[in-house]
């Protein structure tokens, strides 16, 4: 029986047939797991790796436009966070998803539907981000802390990115269509092409041009666009495998929801996620600018470390999907457990080097003493425990392809309410910024060690057909039937 689901069917040795040709190998659901699973991810580590010169980049061209400017970025960032996290690894997650489970049961016409669809909602989330952050971000950076010149820097920022809000929805919509189908290389040659574009438009218009954190954002808005229209091309030239929809289509609640019973879900994990950044930076504000600053700089190399395992994780979601779609679970796990094992040890290793040498991070950033000082406390405390967010992260992809993300949300619902609650008894208690990093340090740890049980205890496949006990099969279970039973109790 072949490996991919086809059915067995001998043939009698006198039957003149046709002899059936075989299927064409596909990697994805049938090469060694390891080999190819770093072959999907190099891709996206390449990318990723550009996305992390990017926050470099526009870290050390806001330093140059002070520390207020400094503080502002970190003011903001989980804001921008929450969108490109939500986009790319949640709701893109979840389009991936879809389509490569339709694939894996060799359904391409629904894949291609469920790419329609994955544009639609893409639109759709889009604008909402738009009209929400425009309307209620100013106050929500307020209420975050910001204040004065901080918080006009933070809202000139958020004016423009939020502005252009459907366009990164969009661009990670278009990446997750052709991640679903085994195509890591387009999706991340065009982020590491624009993100080379992001850095030259974003310095060139904030420092050459003047126009500061507005023009931070606006390089990034001009790098998507780029993207938008190289991928849109590919994708409804037909040069894909699957091709969006257009002429004909028919809306349908069973597509947006094979999408969303995923993508929706795992939307509020990085909700989460952002949150519980968002809570700390608002117990830290009350440290001043300074240690705002540094830890907003430690906050980048988390977000830089973790790329790692967001290339890792994503090549895990077609594997997994293709799969669950073909029924073989076993495969579907042992990638997850593959996929999880390299990101821990991966973050892990280049993270701990960083813990014991935090110059080499931080120095990049700013001069300001107190601010270098804040970011080498807090990365000498946390900087190790990045493995486990690298571990919780690859899991979490990993449930997206297997369309079981439950379990790791809950997990960063639990770190969430870890943060608040010992946040709050930290401010009761006039702790210092240090336990405040270890309460950051503990918070990691512990979604790193739930979400692995949370994958751990949850079943993939499908549940286990009830088993009949007949009357027959129940007496010879008691020893009490007789050597030939009554031809009324014999099973057929």
């Amino acid at each position: 029986m072949s490996e991919i689901g086809l059915a067995d069917n001998p043939v009698g040795e006198g039957r003149a047939l046709q002899p059936i040709e075989k299927p064409m190998r596909n990697a994805i659901a049938d090469g060694p797991i390891l080999r190819t699973l770093l072959s999907l991810a190099w891709p996206n580590i390449i990318a990723n790796s550009a996305g992390t010169c990017v926050v470099i980049a526009e870290t050390s061209y806001i330093g140059r436009l002070g520390i207020e400017a400094l503080a502002a970025m970190a003011l903001v960032f989980p804001l921008v966070i929450l969108t490109m996290t939500m986009s790319g690894g949640a709701m893109g997650g979840g389009v991936a998803s879809a389509i490569a489970r339709a694939l894996g049961a060799g359904d391409t016409e629904r894949a291609s539907t469920l790419a329609s669809h994955a544009l639609l909602i893409a639109l759709s989330f889009g604008a909402t981000f738009m009209i929400g952050m425009l309307v209620f971000g100013p106050g929500l950076l307020e209420l975050l802390g910001g204040q004065g010149a901080v918080l006009n820097h933070a809202v000139s920022y958020l004016q423009i990115f939020f502005g252009g809000a459907m366009l990164p929805w969009l661009m990670n919509s278009m990446a997750g269509i052709l991640r679903g189908t085994g195509n890591m290389k387009l999706p991340s040659f065009m982020i590491l092409s624009s993100a080379m574009l992001q850095i030259v438009l974003g310095g060139t218009l904030s420092l050459g041009f003047g126009l500061g954190m507005r023009g931070v954002a606006a390089g990034a808005l001009l790098a998507f666009s780029v993207s938008i229209s190289v991928m849109g091309w590919y994708l409804f030239s037909g040069r894909a495998r699957v091709r969006p929809k257009l002429r004909g289509l028919t809306i349908s609640r069973a597509m947006f929801a094979d999408i969303l019973k995923v993508g929706a879900v795992a939307c509020f994990s990085p909700l989460q996620s952002v949150l519980s950044i968002a809570i700390f930076t608002h117990m830290l504000a009350g440290f001043g600018t300074a240690v705002l600053a540094g830890y907003g700089i430690g906050a980048r190399l988390e977000f830089m470390m973790t790329t790692v395992a967001f290339s890792v994780g994503m090549a895990s979601v077609p594997m997994v999907g293709m799969a669950i779609g073909a029924e073989r679970i076993a495969r579907a796990r042992r990638i997850a457990w593959t996929a999880g094992i390299v990101s821990f040890f991966a973050v892990g290793a280049l993270s701990t080097v960083i813990a014991f040498v935090p110059q080499l991070w931080v120095d990049i950033f700013t001069q300001d003493q107190s601010a270098r000082a804040a970011g080498a406390h807090y990365l000498r405390i946390a900087a190790p425990m990045y493995a486990f967010i690298g571990l919780s992260i690859s899991m979490y992809f990993s449930s997206q392809g297997a369309a079981k993300v439950v379990g790791p949300v809950l997990a960063q619902t639990v770190r969430l309410i870890f943060i608040a609650a010992g946040g709050s008894y930290l401010l009761q208690h006039a702790a210092t910024e240090g336990e405040f990093f270890m309460l950051a340090a503990s918070s990691m740890v512990l979604l790193g060690t739930l979400t692995l049980a949370s994958v751990m205890l949850t079943r993939w496949g499908p549940k286990p057909a009830a088993v009949e006990l007949r009357p027959a099969v129940l007496a010879a279970e008691l020893g009490s039937v007789s050597s030939a039973p009554p031809p009324a109790r014999r099973v057929g």
